[in-house]
């Protein structure tokens, strides 16, 4: 008798392997990466370098590196417009939320103010020809042509979901985005040297190293006990603090065209559902439309009391001594109120957000996740001045006003930046107006409208009567005859907005203040003291831009959260 052969283990089938296309994809990726990694650390490692006399890096050196990397950049985006439109199909899919009309309307005002900068630092570099390098001339200008080409190409392509030549367009893509943060980064520099050098010229620290990267003459040649090029004549002067007070604006633009070429660059090879991409963003936006005014009119207070607070302080710090204390005074007492208010509206928001009944959106979004974790790291540089602060203020031994206004005003940063944060990411999450859940309708035809056509009405088999609901139009049938209810959360879609425009007025007066040369981080000896100077300026220079960074993309969120409440 035979016997039956006992059953082995079954066979598990092998998991799928990822096809040659996501390899590829994924390969494609790595590949752009490593490229951007090689050239941001080359060009970090000749900025930084070029920041102090002791480096035997130029300045020249570091415009020659800015101007070749803007140049090939150029080269490419020509290439790549050419490419496009010569071929229709190389964009089968537009993703609808990357490229917000905001965000793009930001980036053209940034670039403007960009090429304005760019037409002081051509005249003052002209002003003393004779005895300058020809690359500083030069580089201005390229960068000129390289604002209006990469604005014109973000503008039409930012959408773009490309399906031809992905490794050369993710490679391109990549070293666009490693020359903005480059122009970044020297910018930051630049302008962190400039603070430092005020603050050792008001306070005679001879100790302090002395940059060469800024185009400033003065300071490029104090070290060495001469001016090659002295910058006498009122134009040349004119010249010289026009393009510092641009600054800020020139560093916005890099970092808004980062955001978006990253945004491109994840959507390279990507496929939609549809070609218009998916998504719900309203064609029309109307300011202060269904709002309060309650928020928009505090913010506008806010924006206005927070500027003369911001000249106040500016001409009593940079005027006699004895004002100093005052001006701190003046600028944390603001300060305190204002992120005292935003805190508790971001508070009120999230309370909001409980009753709300829209559902969450969980679509694959590479322009959200970009903004959440923009939004988290960027509030890191705060944190980080804040809890040092913190530490001086509480460890250190004086304890005035003064000493209790920083602590406050600590800890009150800290709190701001968490509830908004939350408050940000939570209403980027949620769906549009209109994707409430629909609850089950009732089996009467007749019975739950909320709204009638009187047409219709008619047509509807076995419909009572309902006068409570339908009431007659004064202008007959032609405006549909009948009322359309108020929805019963349109209260909080209002307080929504309200808030959404108030934070958005706050953060652009917070960004103002820091970003136009506020620094009290300085002005307010306590953290100088107990750290010394030339860890205290690290910090600050370090962690000040991303905090800076962080007000910016924190109004362009909250733009978004106004829009889509």
């Amino acid at each position: 008798m035979s016997e039956e052969p006992t059953p082995g283990p079954k066979e598990i089938p092998p998991a799928p392997q990822a096809g040659p296309r996501e390899v590829w994809k994924k390969g494609g990726r790595l590949l752009s990466v490593l490229l951007a990694v090689n050239v941001l650390l080359l060009a970090c490692t000749l900025i930084s370098g070029g920041a102090f006399n002791k480096v035997a890096v130029y300045d020249t050196d570091v415009f020659a590196l800015l101007t070749t990397m803007m140049l090939l950049t150029v080269l490419w985006i020509l290439f790549y417009l050419l490419r496009t439109v010569r071929c229709p199909d190389a964009v089968p899919y537009r993703d609808t939320h990357a490229g917000p009309i905001w965000l793009r309307g930001g980036l053209v005002l940034f670039g403007i103010c960009t090429l304005v900068m760019d037409v002081f630092k051509t005249g003052y570099y002209s002003s003393f020809f004779e005895c300058q390098s020809a690359i500083k001339i030069l580089h201005p200008l390229i960068q000129a042509v390289f604002v209006i080409v990469q604005t014109y190409f973000l503008w039409v392509s930012a959408k773009d979901c490309i399906h031809v030549h992905l490794d050369l367009t993710r490679c391109g893509l990549m070293f666009t985005l490693t020359t903005n943060l480059a122009i970044w980064m020297a910018a930051v520099v630049d302008e962190s040297v400039h603070q430092a050098h005020s603050y050792s010229s008001a306070h005679s620290n001879s100790n302090t190293s002395h940059a060469r990267l800024t185009p400033d003459p003065e300071r490029a040649g104090s070290a060495v006990g001469g001016d090659p090029c002295p910058c006498d004549t009122t134009i040349c002067q004119i010249f010289q603090q026009g393009y510092f007070y641009l600054y800020p604006f020139n560093i916005e633009y890099s970092l808004f065209a980062s955001t978006m070429l990253y945004v491109m660059w994840k959507n390279v090879g990507r496929l939609l559902a549809s070609p218009h991409g998916h998504g719900h963003i309203p064609s029309q936006v109307s300011l202060f439309r269904e709002t309060f005014f309650a928020g928009p009119m505090l913010g506008l207070v806010l924006f206005v009391v927070g500027l003369a607070v911001f000249i106040i302080y500016e001409v009593q710090v940079s005027g006699e001594g004895g004002r100093t204390q005052q001006a701190l005074v003046t600028y944390y007492s603001f300060n305190i109120i204002c992120l005292g208010l935003m805190t508790l509206v971001s508070l009120s928001g999230s309370v909001i957000y409980r009753f709300d009944r829209r559902v969450m959106d969980h679509h694959k979004n590479p322009t959200r996740t970009l903004d959440v974790a923009l939004l988290m790291g960027a509030a890191l540089g705060q944190y980080a001045i804040s809890y040092y602060s913190i530490v001086a203020v509480v460890v250190g031994t004086p304890r005035d006003l003064l000493g209790a206004l920083n602590l406050a005003h600590a800890l009150l940063m800290i709190a701001q930046h968490t509830f908004q944060n939350v408050f940000i990411i939570e209403s980027l999450h949620r769906g549009p107006p209109g994707a409430e859940p629909q609850e089950t309708l009732p089996k009467e035809p007749c019975q739950g409208l909320t709204f009638a056509n009187l047409d219709a009405l008619h047509s509807l088999p076995a419909c009572p009567p309902t006068p409570r609901l339908v009431s007659p139009s004064p202008d007959g049938p032609q405006e549909a005859g009948a009322i359309i209810l108020a929805p019963r959360g349109h209260w909080r879609r209002r307080c929504l907005k309200d808030i959404s425009l108030f934070l958005l007025l706050c953060n652009v007066i917070l960004w103002i203040m820091p970003a136009f040369g506020a620094r009290p981080h300085f002005s307010n000896t306590v953290e100088v003291d107990f750290y010394g100077y030339s860890l205290w300026a690290a910090i600050v220079n370090i962690c000040l831009p991303f905090g800076i960074f962080y007000r910016m993309h924190a109004v362009s969120s909250l733009l978004e959260v106004y829009v889509l409440s």
